[in-house]
């Protein structure tokens, strides 16, 4: 699309509350409330909100959606992801969006894709995106 940055982030906040949709089995639903801080290419920090499915204390999978607040390559501002993973076993893959029309301040116009992964020295944000 344009600029791919990587941005490292620690998750600084945890808020789960059990979700009842009904049905039986092993599956458990929760909603959860998250909060992240973002170094390197993007400062600031973001508030989640998440719908999660898990079999026994691992998450099998999620849906969210993401308020971030902060400068990005050196533009500040806020806009909204959304984005979704699969947990299988120890892989991840969560993919996303920014939502158009959400982006505000100096990142007015953002739009753009992101990629959530769970590396060996951390979290890590990948975002290829364009502003204007």
């Amino acid at each position: 699309m344009g600029t791919v940055v990587r941005i490292p982030f620690e998750v600084t906040g945890w808020e789960p509350e059990p979700l009842d949709l009904g049905g039986d089995g092993p599956v458990a639903f929760s909603r959860v409330t998250l909060r992240k801080t973002f170094s390197g290419p993007m400062t600031g920090g973001s508030v989640v909100a998440m719908t999660a499915a898990a079999v026994g204390e691992t998450p099998a999978g999620y849906v969210a959606v993401e308020h971030v607040t902060g400068t990005l390559d050196g533009r500040a501002g806020s806009f909204v992801l959304q984005h979704s993973g699969v947990v299988d076993g120890t892989a991840q893959a969560a993919r996303g969006v920014v939502l158009p029309g959400t982006a505000t301040g100096e990142l007015a116009g953002l739009r753009g894709t992101v990629e959530l992964t769970h590396e060996a020295d951390g979290a890590v944000l990948v975002l290829d995106y364009e502003v204007g």
